[in-house]
């Protein structure tokens, strides 16, 4: 039986998560991970969202990055048949626009501060966000707690600052780590943003069975 694993470890709740209705913002490094979980754990219902294409850079580290060129939600969705790509650039203007109100949760793993914080503002009690997984090869450093009390990440630390600038009250679920960076431009291990990804799909998975 498909998912039958998933099943037996999350009992009668597991139909929660086939019920459930995910917004995934970002499917880079952290996102096409978290979108593989999420896919194989049993939510039958995902949205994804980016506007980039795969480039040659993108193989150490993304799923179906070997197709270059192509729109990352368009080969993700060859992959992944049952979801639903949108093509767009993820700013704080589309962010206005959008309606998130179908989604249960909304999973952000884009990379921009100013989009990050118009997103906060907007859906901070459905949202889970990735901080910045570059620079560092230790996945077992990776923490989730409130954005407030994150730690030890200059990611974490601009967005708490942004926050706090822009008037933000709310809370919400943060994936950082606080491992010292090994290099000082965009170098990346997969170890490391492939279990940020992983982290936020469970974090997303016990947050629905915990509902």
């Amino acid at each position: 039986m498909k998912h039958e694993r998933c099943r037996m470890l999350m009992g009668e709740d597991f139909e929660k998560l086939q019920n459930a209705k995910i917004l995934l913002l970002g499917v880079g490094g952290v996102g096409s991970f978290c979108l593989d979980c999420l896919f194989r754990s049993g939510v039958e219902n995902i949205t994804i969202v980016d506007y980039d294409t795969f480039d040659v850079t993108n193989q150490n580290r993304q799923i179906g990055s070997e197709a270059i060129g192509v729109v990352k939600v368009e080969r993700l969705a060859e992959l992944y048949p049952a979801i639903t790509p949108i093509e767009a650039k993820i700013d704080a203007e589309w962010i206005e626009s959008f309606d998130f109100s179908p989604y249960t949760l909304v999973l952000d793993a884009i990379d921009d501060i100013r989009a990050k914080i118009a997103l906060a503002h907007k859906v901070w009690p459905k949202l889970i966000s990735a901080t910045g997984g570059a620079r560092k090869i230790d996945p077992t450093k990776i923490e989730i707690a409130s954005i407030w009390k994150t730690h030890g990440d200059p990611f974490a630390r601009k967005i708490r600052y942004e926050l706090k600038k822009s008037g933000f009250e709310g809370d919400f679920l943060a994936l950082f780590s606080a491992e010292e960076p090994k290099c000082t431009t965009k170098g990346s291990f997969v170890g490391v943003t492939g279990a940020f990804g992983l982290a936020m799909c469970s974090a997303a998975v016990q947050k629905i069975l915990e509902s």
